[in-house]
């Protein structure tokens, strides 16, 4: 859920494989492995967030419980996975934080192009129905089953535009002003408020909601609600790219 660019690691002074020449641009990590850690980072993400919600309800009756319980282990297993994929990825696991980094890319910033973009998505939506059904076939619960929770309602849709909306800000913002190490605390911090503070719970996440519409659980939304979560969740993320623009705006240089 980050927008971080892969660190290069430093040398070891026993690797004999040619180096790069001093100034030059160390290799990103190949594309492949990105897309695997995209994936693979999407698919525990969302079996942490419906297999938390499984098994809150099997331990309680009590809702209160088991959101705090579902939004405790998101949060830890969110944090864990931005810092070990971060490096890989950029740990996004999301196709509106990708989206994101490449609009600002093709005005001038960092981050994924287009070719990049094409695989991101796609691994990070399959990635999250994987993620579902693996949550599923570990409670014992059918591998696929079209959650009937409606979440159709207006004040979640504006839950959902406030909750892509902040984590863009989150992010981009860190990245602005070059804080991105603190991300596996912070993005997993707001997530968790999240939870809490926003009517929908704070999906915040094209892929993870397409993943969640595939299991009947605490955690699914029925897949007609699908379409108008992600157009705001899009709509989200153009807020936060704006409210970035204008709270970490740039000053102009001037000659002396």
């Amino acid at each position: 859920m980050t927008a971080t660019e892969p660190a290069a690691s430093d040398a070891i002074a026993t690797d004999t494989s040619p180096q790069p020449a001093p100034g030059a641009t160390p290799p990103r990590t190949p594309l492949i492995a990105r897309a695997a850690a995209e994936l693979v980072g999407t698919a525990a993400l969302v079996a942490v967030v419906v297999g938390s919600g499984i098994q809150a309800t099997e331990l309680t009756d009590d809702v209160a419980l088991q959101l705090l319980a579902n939004s405790t282990a998101t949060v830890f297993g969110l944090g864990v996975l931005i810092a070990l994929l971060g490096p890989v990825s950029g740990a996004h696991f999301n196709p509106a934080v990708t989206l994101a980094e490449w609009w600002t890319a093709r005005r001038g910033g960092g981050g994924v192009n287009a070719r990049e973009l094409a695989v991101y998505v796609p691994s990070q939506i399959v990635g999250a129905i994987a993620g579902a059904v693996l949550a599923d076939a570990m409670f014992g619960e059918p591998l696929v089953k079209w959650s009937t929770h409606d979440r159709s309602a207006g004040n979640l849709l504006l839950g959902e535009v406030v909750a892509t909306a902040g984590l863009i800000l989150l992010i981009f913002g860190l990245a602005r002003t070059d804080r991105l190490r603190f991300a596996p605390v912070a993005v997993a911090s707001y997530i968790g408020a999240a939870y809490w503070f926003t009517s929908s719970t704070s999906f915040a996440n094209p892929a993870v909601t397409v993943g969640r519409a595939f299991t009947d659980t605490f955690a699914g939304i029925a897949p007609a609600s699908v379409p108008a979560f992600i157009g705001m969740q899009v709509i989200g993320a153009a807020v936060g790219l704006a409210l970035v623009a204008v709270i970490f705006m740039r000053g102009k240089t001037t000659a002396a």
